[in-house]
C-alpha cells in the first residue's frame, strides 16, 4: 500500500532522513520505534506532505505521492493524527468531528462516519457539545484519532497515541487501535516511543536511529531482539 524509497529530509542544513526505505503492506500495522529525534515524526509528517522531501519517492496505491498538497493525500485515502493531538480546543467535539470531514460533501455519509466514530468512542457521543479544550488527555486522544477516521481513511498515521496518557488509558486507547485495524480494515502506520506495547500490536516493525532505519522485522522477532531489548525494552 505505501512504499517510500531512499527518503532524504532537511530541516534547512539538518538532515533529519538519510535514505530511508520501508513498505506497509495492506490490512497491516507497522510501527516505527526508536528514541526522541530518531526521525519517526519526521517521517509521518512527510508522507502526509506536511513536509517535502529532498530526494526520493513515496508510492500510495502506485503512485509517487511525494510532491502532493496535504489536502489531495487525504482526499487519496490517508489520514493523520499528529503528536500532541492538535485539536481545534476551543470548537466543540462534534465541530472538531465534523471538520474531519471537510473533503466530504455528502451529508449521508458524514453522518454514518460519525455514527462509527461514536460507536468506537461512546465517549465523545456523551460529550458531542463540549468544547474540545476541557476535555481529559484521553478523551482529546479518542477525538483526535476520530477526527482523522471522518474522512473514511485506508492507511492511518498514528503519531505518539500515549503521549501524557496513564497506564490505564494507554491501555484503552491501543486496543482502539487494534479494532479500527481488525474491524475496520484500515491499515496503521504507528510511531510509538512505548516500543512494548507498540510491538505487542504490531505485524512488522522498523527501527530508527539518527535518521537512519537499523533494523526491521516481524514485530514478535523484534521483540526477541538483544539489540531492541537492551535499548528500548528495558532489558
Amino acid at each position: 500500500m505505501l512504499e517510500l524509497k531512499n527518503l532524504q529530509v532537511s530541516y534547512g542544513a539538518i538532515n533529519a532522513l538519510h535514505g530511508i526505505s520501508l513498505s506497509v503492506k495492506a490490512g497491516g500495522i507497522v510501527t516505527l520505534i526508536g528514541a526522541n529525534g530518531a526521525g519517526k515524526t519526521t517521517t509521518l509528517r512527510t508522507i502526509s506532505g506536511l513536509l517535502k522531501p529532498k530526494s526520493g519517492e513515496i508510492f500510495y496505491d502506485g503512485k509517487n505521492i511525494a510532491s502532493l498538497p496535504p489536502h489531495q493525500i487525504v482526499a487519496r485515502g490517508i489520514s493523520h493524527v499528529p503528536e500532541g493531538r492538535m485539536i481545534f480546543a476551543n470548537l466543540t467535539v462534534l465541530e472538531n468531528l465534523q471538520l474531519g470531514a471537510y473533503l466530504q460533501k455528502d451529508r449521508h455519509i458524514v453522518r454514518r462516519e460519525l455514527e462509527h466514530v461514536f460507536n468506537l468512542f461512546p465517549r465523545l457521543q456523551e460529550r458531542e457539545k463540549q468544547i474540545s479544550g476541557t476535555l481529559s488527555g484521553g478523551e482529546q486522544q479518542m477525538l483526535a484519532i476520530g477526527r482523522a477516521l471522518m474522512s473514511k481513511p485506508k492507511l492511518l498515521l498514528l503519531d505518539e497515541p500515549s503521549l501524557g496518557l496513564a497506564p490505564l488509558l494507554v491501555k484503552a486507547i491501543f486496543e482502539k487501535i487494534v479494532e479500527i485495524n481488525r474491524e475496520q480494515g484500515i491499515t496503521v502506520l504507528l510511531v510509538e516511543q512505548n516500543a512494548n506495547l507498540a510491538l505487542e500490536v504490531s505485524h512488522f516493525g522498523y527501527v530508527l536511529e539518527t535518521g537512519k532505519i537499523i533494523l526491521q522485522g516481524d514485530s514478535a522477532a523484534l521483540r526477541q531482539n538483544p539489540q531492541v531489548k537492551s535499548a528500548y525494552l528495558g532489558g
